[in-house]
């Protein structure tokens, strides 16, 4: 009897503070992520981008998609383009990170580039900050949006190449469908 009072005693302070800390339910999207809802729906895309050492420039068009992932923390998107170099597929993941204070983003496309970057937005300006490699050259990049309407927005992308100043390497407009 003594043994088995000892193993409920022993039992009893593993199972009580998990029960202590169960949440009453299933967490739940924030203001934060409440403000993505901005780039849902689908979008008409174009601009210009400047060459650089990657590719040549030009005038580019495109449509970009994105919606609720299940849950409503994240954004599930995909976009198509053609511009000067061929025709481009994109995925992309957006969400808002409470542990960094943070909005991220994460993008692949057809072309075998991949970006992870962290973004801020005050007032109607969303600035993506982020790093990654093309053609073995380390990467800075910043990514503007400005909400110019509930359905349109400017963009500018710049990058600097090699730790040299940023410099514009796209620029366009969205319209929302």
């Amino acid at each position: 009897m003594k043994r088995y009072l000892a193993g409920l005693a022993v039992a009893s302070l593993f199972i009580i503070p998990t029960l202590a800390q169960t949440p009453s339910g299933p967490p739940k999207p924030g203001p934060e992520h409440q403000r993505l809802a901005y780039f849902v729906g689908t979008w008409t895309v174009e601009g210009e981008e400047k060459p650089t050492p990657f590719g040549p420039g030009g005038k580019f068009t495109g449509t970009a998609t994105a919606e609720w992932f299940s849950g409503g923390f994240f954004l599930f998107g995909r976009a198509d383009s053609k511009g000067a170099m061929g025709e481009v597929e994109e995925m992309s993941l957006m969400g808002y990170s409470g542990e960094e204070k943070a909005y991220t983003f994460y993008v692949i496309n057809s072309l075998g580039h991949q970006v992870y970057a962290k973004g801020t937005v005050t007032g109607d300006t969303w600035t993506w900050i982020g790093e990654s490699k093309v053609m073995g050259k380390p990467i800075k990049g910043q990514f503007v949006i400005k909400e110019t309407s509930p359905t349109s927005y400017t963009f500018k992308g710049e990058m600097s190449i090699d730790g040299q100043p940023l410099q514009v390497y796209q620029e366009g407009k969205a319209t929302k469908k």
